[in-house]
């Protein structure tokens, strides 16, 4: 096991759903919120393989510490991709996630095609490389989706962000109805992070 990754981010739902998903890889799961030295970063590219390697690239750097960085977001078929990148302020630069779901109900009222899906890249940049790592693969990056549909109403209490409306069409219930555990199954988040174990693995890394 790594002893050690720093999650680049202050979100309390990414940190505690990241702590649970990389506990196989890491000994100590840390984040941002402990670091409060370490600047927020503005995340101003256009993808979110683009915006996870910028955070990752310049925490791991001012940090000196295995930096984790992910961008995570909505993407809506008949939205054409919105509000992709922009997903956690798709209402505003400070709007909360009630103001971010009402704006996206309010854009599909009266459209057919629910289709969307979750997508998140994580990206893996380790300072000084380690002990018979390439330098490619100094920096690693994955990608998760989750398919799935958005409902008319928000339902559900857990989760965050646009998981009150995310159905599920396998398990029937929005990402907000699952369990923890559930999610952690099924999730964009959870896809993302099975492949980076499966590099790390194949990197020899995680032996």
């Amino acid at each position: 096991m790594v002893k050690e990754v720093l999650l680049a981010t202050r979100n309390q739902g990414k940190i505690r759903e990241f702590a649970t998903l990389l506990s196989p890889v890491f000994e100590r799961v840390t984040s941002l919120r402990e670091l409060y030295s370490v600047p927020d970063i503005v995340e101003d590219e256009k993808t979110f393989k683009e915006n996870a390697l910028k955070k990752a690239r310049i925490i791991s750097g001012l940090t000196k510490k295995i930096t984790l960085a992910d961008d995570s977001g909505l993407e809506v078929e008949s939205l054409g991709g919105r509000p992709g990148v922009f997903s956690s302020r798709y209402a505003g630069e400070k709007a909360c996630d009630k103001e971010n779901i009402k704006k996206l109900l309010k854009e599909l009222k009266g459209v057919g095609d629910r289709r969307a899906r979750f997508v998140c890249t994580l990206a893996l940049v380790f300072p000084d490389g380690l002990t018979g790592l390439t330098a490619s693969g100094r920096e690693i990056v994955v990608e998760g989706r989750c398919d799935g549909i958005i409902v008319d109403d928000p339902r559900g209490e857990s989760g965050f962000g646009y998981d009150p409306v995310f159905l599920v069409p396998q398990k029937n219930k929005t990402m907000a109805e699952l369990t923890p555990e559930e999610k952690n199954q099924i999730s964009h988040r959870a896809l993302a992070v099975r492949k980076l174990i499966m590099c790390l693995n194949n990197l020899g890394i995680n032996k």
